[in-house]
């Protein structure tokens, strides 16, 4: 199985490999079973990490392998999942090594001060507007700014193709520890950054900056309908090679 796994990884990798001169007959028969579905499961379960839902993992793991597909990741070792449907009070940014297909930071996450109280509920990818933006983005070049060491964003959707021009980046922040919540009854909340924990963060930057992969999960009807990158089709791919 492991073996299948790394001809699917391949098969999204590099798009321009001769993907059938080399696989005899058995092992074409045998593609034909591996689809996303049961590859995203198994990693899940590899991973072991109950604290991030598994249907932002997936949607995010779609996203990934298509924006890597497309060549828009410089950096393909790590995917950052932020999932906004848990209390801000909890963990819920997730760093997951592609490689060892294991989560290796966990923090807490702020969202925008008018994106909700302890639970985000209201987006937008406008200017001025105070709150977060979920979908796809790529993390980029880090800079010194009013927050000290930052990381900037940005958007690949229609959704938070705005995130660089309205200055949403990634930062920590005092106000995002558990100290904070046991003070204050719920984390902080930033202008629509995605602000973490102080905690580890500089090691954090140092892995995750340079053109990764970012999701941020809202259930959003509209976005989940329209979304490319939440909706990418990689069976295809194994069906190309299987043929």
């Amino acid at each position: 199985m492991a073996f299948l796994k790394s001809i699917f990884l391949l098969t999204l990798l590099v798009p321009q490999f001769d993907q059938n001169s080399w696989l005899n007959e058995e092992v074409k028969s045998e593609l034909e079973t591996i689809t996303f579905e049961s590859y995203s499961n198994e990693m899940y379960r590899e991973m072991n990490e109950d604290e991030m839902s598994f249907k932002a993992f997936q949607i995010a793991l779609r996203g990934y392998h298509k924006l890597l597909h497309q060549g828009k990741l410089k950096n393909k070792q790590y995917l950052t999942v932020i999932d906004f449907t848990k209390s801000a009070n909890q963990d819920r940014m997730f760093v997951i090594n592609m490689d060892s297909k294991t989560i290796i930071h966990k923090c807490l996450v702020a969202h925008g001060m008018k994106t909700g109280g302890e639970f985000a509920q209201d987006f937008s990818n406008e200017d001025g507007s105070h709150k977060s933006s979920f979908g796809f983005y790529q993390v980029n070049e880090t800079y010194n700014g009013r927050h000290d060491l930052s990381i900037k964003l940005d958007g690949m959707e229609y959704c938070n193709d705005n995130a660089r021009s309205r200055g949403v980046v990634i930062h920590s922040a005092e106000y995002v520890s558990e100290e904070y919540v046991g003070s204050n009854g719920r984390l902080g909340r930033s202008y629509g950054c995605p602000a973490v924990s102080e905690k580890n963060y500089k090691e954090v930057v140092k892995l995750i900056s340079g053109g990764s992969c970012l999701y941020i999960y809202y259930p959003d009807r509209h976005y989940l309908r329209k979304s490319r990158y939440a909706n990418a089709d990689l069976d295809y791919l194994m069906a190309n090679v299987a043929e």
